[in-house]
């Protein structure tokens, strides 16, 4: 009877073991995967500040070509103006 008991608990302490190996083989492949994802994440994060940067630097510079454009429309018309008081 105690050896029959035994062999029970034998059979349930090589099944726990069983189960440990295998949650810790499962542990180890998502603890890699979480690291992939989160390199990934890390990369687009950086791809995203990048195109963050070159919008902003892109505003820029349309905003400053149009700052021209309207510098240059205010001296036409000071031209113009000028022209017609001449006549």
């Amino acid at each position: 009877m105690a050896l029959d008991r035994l062999d029970a608990l034998e059979d349930r302490i090589k099944d726990l073991v069983k189960l440990i190996q295998e949650l810790k083989k499962k542990n180890a492949a998502a603890e890699e995967e979480l690291k992939v994802v989160r390199q990934r994440l890390a990369e687009k994060d950086d791809s995203n500040r990048r195109w963050e940067q070159e919008r902003i630097d892109i505003k820029s510079r349309i905003e400053k070509v149009l700052g021209d454009v309207e510098l240059l429309e205010c001296f036409e018309e000071r031209k113009e103006v000028a022209l017609d008081e001449d006549h």
